[in-house]
């Protein structure tokens, strides 16, 4: 639909809440739905397929529609691309598909990263993780296999959510910790190893999916999954070891 026709639309729905015009809106805006869907890397259970996504991700798309505010000067994909993610992570939360025992052993790299990191004061290696967790190689990617599995919800943008969802708020105490978070959280991306940084730079700040970064860096999209995981988990080590900081100094 053109630009022009989209901003007609906005400005009718912004006045009359006319069901039919939010019809309109929601259709215009599947392929947005479907790109996200197509960027969540996740292996699915057998009972849900691609339409359970994009159903969750329109019950997102709906919600902000109904919240979008046309006069905040910010544009809806924007705005709307965490609620439709948020709303599809939230319904596999729902669902409570993922193992509790990858859930553990994705807390237990996690906290392998962030104390390794932090006592050693460098980026640790699979070698210095393999030695601080008493395993060898072959078990330590037998790990990184079992958690990048759901590496969709083990995601950068959980790292971000804070400042998705409280990107309209003016109030001086969340903008400061906003401010905090994403310097935190850019520090922390500028220590990742070499490749790890640019996999999250491409992925998330270009917008090439696995296989593209693949073709890119010349690797496999199965090392590139591998890689992008444990960024992501150097990163929540990072953060949540920064952010426990912050607090406890009063931030």
């Amino acid at each position: 639909m053109p630009t022009m026709d989209v901003e007609k639309l906005w400005q009718s729905y912004s006045i009359t809440k006319d069901k039919s015009i939010k019809e309109k809106l929601i259709k215009n805006y599947l392929p947005l739905i479907k790109h996200i869907v197509s960027r969540i890397n996740i292996s699915l259970p057998h009972y849900l397929g691609y339409e359970d996504l994009i159903s969750y991700g329109i019950f997102g798309l709906m919600q902000a529609i109904e919240r979008y505010d046309v006069t905040k000067g910010i544009k809806f994909e924007t705005y709307a691309y965490a609620r439709i993610k948020g709303s599809i992570i939230d319904e596999l939360r729902k669902l409570d598909w993922v193992p509790q025992g990858t859930r553990k052993k994705a807390k237990m790299l996690q906290e392998a990263f962030s104390e390794l990191e932090q006592n050693l004061g460098r980026s640790v290696n699979d070698q210095d993780i393999c030695k601080y967790l008493d395993i060898d190689i072959k078990q330590l990617h037998d790990i990184y296999t079992e958690v990048k599995a759901f590496s969709g919800i083990l995601s950068f943008d959980d790292l971000i959510s804070f400042e998705d969802v409280r990107q309209f708020s003016i109030q001086p105490d969340i903008q400061a910790e906003k401010e905090e978070i994403k310097n935190i959280l850019g520090n922390a991306i500028n220590k990742l190893p070499p490749r790890e940084k640019l996999i999250i730079t491409l992925y998330y700040y270009e917008g090439l999916n696995f296989k593209e970064t693949a073709r890119v860096l010349n690797l496999s999209q199965g090392r590139i999954s591998q890689l992008h995981t444990k960024a992501i988990l150097r990163l929540r080590g990072h953060l949540s070891r920064k952010r426990v900081t912050y607090y406890d100094k009063g931030g």
